[in-house]
């Protein structure tokens, strides 16, 4: 099935030099946004305890005032601090109450205490759908190693292309990968969305599925550089970018259909999941094209062809054959 023919001539280079400025001032912005806001970690990073509680009907009208209001009063650490969120639709009455404090800090009792001052507020028991804590040295650790896990992914693809392909090569890919997880990450941030270990797992996921895309148009791109050679680099690009086009588009058209269900469907706990999701799958589907194909063009042009002079030899080979 092809969306668009393989011998569409699309010029994607012509306006590669002024989306690379624009590709850069996003970058820029979303790494001020990082500086300046920073995150708004979840208790996964941060420490904490999250309760996610239902209540019943006969406690009458409830909404997030009344719930902190009722939070505040009990003699709990961190109760004055708590952060009240509305879990799924009105009809269920369910929230999700976050405080800054874990049970290993506050004590193992911390959650029955909240569960009792609730139900006495109320005037009715809630039930506990969900409780978790998570130590402050545990977040510090997982923040740590989410962190680790990023650059690690990011040093070992830059191996692995740098192996497959050329040294030159191997820079757009990476250069399209951090591209890609700054900007849906300053996304998180200019929005003040909770940034957790979904969200981390969701940039891991990016992560390769750009890499799939890029890979695939630099294999063109290396096929078509060997029977043409570099004379003419733009144009070898543009071809490799048009032929694998179809292709591209479907993969992402397809995934983003599936992230959007989720995103709509999946309710709120895989809600921050599939809007990562989105914003990566869109953008790296971009970063393919004006990030990686393009400064594969600037340091072909400032370092010389892949593959050194073997290129142009088998191309002049392959023109004198023809």
């Amino acid at each position: 099935m092809e969306l668009i023919r393989p011998d569409t001539k699309i010029d994607f280079m012509k306006q590669a030099r002024v989306l690379g400025f624009v590709s850069l001032g996003v970058v820029a912005l979303a790494v001020l946004l990082m500086a300046v806001r920073g995150f708004n970690l979840g208790i996964d990073f941060k420490g904490g305890t999250v309760l996610q509680v239902a209540v019943p009907e006969e406690a009458g009208p409830v909404d997030e005032a009344r719930i902190r209001s009722a939070v505040a009063a009990i003699d709990v650490p961190g109760a004055a601090d708590a952060v009240i969120v509305r879990f799924g639709p009105a009809e269920d009455r369910s929230f999700l109450i976050s405080l800054p404090t874990s049970q290993e800090e506050a004590g193992a009792e911390m959650p029955v205490k909240i569960l009792d001052g609730l139900a006495k507020a109320l005037g009715a028991p809630v039930d506990d759908q969900r409780i978790e804590s998570i130590g402050a040295r545990v977040g510090q650790e997982l923040r740590a190693r989410g962190f680790y896990a990023v650059l690690l992914s990011w040093g070992m693809i830059l191996l692995y292309v740098w192996f497959r392909f050329d040294l030159r090569y191997a820079p757009g890919a990476v250069a399209a990968l951090v591209h890609d997880v700054l900007i849906t990450a300053g996304v998180f941030v200019a929005l003040g969305l909770e940034f957790n270990l979904q969200v981390l797992a969701a940039l891991l996921v990016v992560i390769g599925y750009s890499l799939n895309d890029t890979i695939v148009i630099y294999d063109r791109i290396r096929e078509n550089l060997e029977l043409r050679g570099t004379t003419h680099l733009e144009d070898v690009v543009n071809q490799s970018i048009n032929q694998t086009l179809s292709r591209t588009l479907l993969t992402s058209l397809t995934t983003l259909l599936v992230v959007m269900a989720l995103f709509v469907l999946g309710g709120p706990v895989i809600h921050d999941f599939a809007l990562a999701m989105l914003i990566g799958v869109t953008v790296g589907t971009y970063s393919t094209i004006y990030v990686a194909s393009s400064l594969l063009v600037v340091l072909e042009r400032r370092f010389g062809g892949p593959g050194g002079s073997a290129g142009e030899t088998r191309a002049s080979k392959a023109r004198a054959r023809a």
